[in-house]
């Protein structure tokens, strides 16, 4: 078995279009060149799926959610969730709320995030990020 990544929002919904328009790209190609990967979603993600208006049936979400193990939150994600933010906030480059439980289920479970926005997530300390 590969690494283990969280998949974060973006690659998610390019891998949806990807799919919707029969054409392989950016999000098809990481997926290709890590084969052996454990891919895992937070719990946030999966809500922001469900709140998205393509995937808005529920069998439609969970068959998409489907090949993806769904990290849970746990009292060290909520730790490493209020780290974060003070720190970000602390030093005025706070991000938005939903990328912070992402970032903090990240740390908590030491695993990467793929994103295409990088530099967005970098802005956490300790956190490891992967372009796409």
């Amino acid at each position: 078995m590969g690494r283990s990544l969280i998949l974060e929002t973006t690659f998610l919904v390019d891998l949806e279009r990807e799919h919707n328009r029969g054409t392989p790209g950016t999000a098809v190609a990481f997926l290709e060149t890590h084969d052996e990967a454990r891919l895992y979603l937070t719990f946030t993600v999966a809500g922001e799926l469900a709140a998205g208006t393509s995937l808005s049936d529920r069998a439609r979400w969970e068959a998409f959610l489907g090949p993806f193990y769904v990290l849970q939150s746990t009292p060290e994600v909520s730790w490493e969730y209020g780290r974060a933010c003070r720190y970000l906030r602390d030093n005025g480059r706070l991000i938005g709320g939903n990328d912070l439980w992402i970032a903090a289920t990240a740390l908590a479970y030491h695993m990467p995030v793929v994103t295409s926005n990088v530099e967005h997530y970098r802005r956490v300390p300790g956190l490891d990020v992967e372009g796409y």
